[in-house]
């Protein structure tokens, strides 16, 4: 029986099942891993920070070397629920060349904590930074379910740009499938915490996607920017060509990058 767009269960969890994709999934992480501690090695940076009292309540920052640069926070993705971020701090690599401090960002992981909790956490850890970063433009930006995170936050006072890659923006077919069994997505999470119900003023965004991902990944950014455009907000789309979900990052990791080269084209 279908549940979503036509799909029974088992389908629809393929259909966000970006990991069964990669032919050695567990190996790419740890390659993932091994890159990032490489990265961490050559970097002036401060690690494990904290915005709060929880245990994952914490942020690395990466400084690259120039006083009052702008400021970009990335956070991890996982579907909520696995991964962190020294995962993927290889892919700052590409905006600390533009002149970006990176801000690793960590947060509590389902089914420890809610949905609620997790939006929760980015929002007092932007709050955290306001008086660090003293009015510096900031960039949000993060990966798959980071980028839902992203787009949840875009209204932050202290946000000027964002830059959601691979995001989930409708949490209604995260709730029909497996990625719900650690989530328990509650009825007013997925209407308060999906960004494509919620489009209203915030900062300019340039949306990312993979064009080598999944369907219903690209699918959900196509139509959270239409829907963002439609409302008359500033909303960029760029499917980065050839990538899949992993390799989106590398995208990022590269100061010449699609992602990069658009976002530092706009002012």
């Amino acid at each position: 029986m279908a549940i979503y767009r036509g799909m029974n269960r088992q389908q629809l969890d393929a259909a966000y099942n970006n990991s069964a994709r990669v032919a050695d999934f567990p190996g790419l992480m740890r390659e993932l891993r091994a890159r990032s501690e490489v990265f961490y090695s050559t970097q002036d940076c401060r690690r494990d920070l904290r915005y709060g009292t929880s245990a994952r309540q914490t942020y690395d920052w990466i400084s690259c070397g120039k006083p009052n640069a702008p400021v970009f926070v990335f956070i991890h993705g996982g579907y909520w629920q696995n991964c962190v971020k020294e995962d993927f701090a290889y892919s700052a690599a590409g905006p600390l060349a533009h002149g970006y401090d990176v801000i690793l960002a960590e947060y509590t992981l389902a089914p420890e904590a809610s949905m609620t909790r997790i939006v929760t956490e980015i929002g007092q850890l932007l709050d955290h930074l306001v008086p660090q970063i003293a009015g510096r433009p900031l960039c949000l930006s993060g990966h798959s379910a980071g980028g839902h995170l992203a787009a949840s936050h875009r209204s932050h006072p202290a946000v000027t740009r964002v830059m959601p890659i691979s995001g989930l923006y409708d949490l209604e077919p995260i709730s029909l499938g497996q990625l719900n069994d650690n989530l328990r997505l509650t009825p007013d999470e997925i209407a308060a915490y999906s960004p494509q119900h919620h489009i209203g003023p915030g900062a300019p965004m340039l949306i990312t996607v993979g064009g080598g991902e999944l369907p219903e990944l690209i699918r959900q950014s196509d139509e959270y920017a239409a829907a963002c455009q439609q409302a008359g907000e500033q909303a960029g789309l760029l499917h980065v060509k050839d990538c899949d979900h992993f390799q989106v990052l590398d995208d990022l990791a590269d100061p010449a990058g699609a992602q990069l080269t658009a976002l530092t084209a706009r002012p």
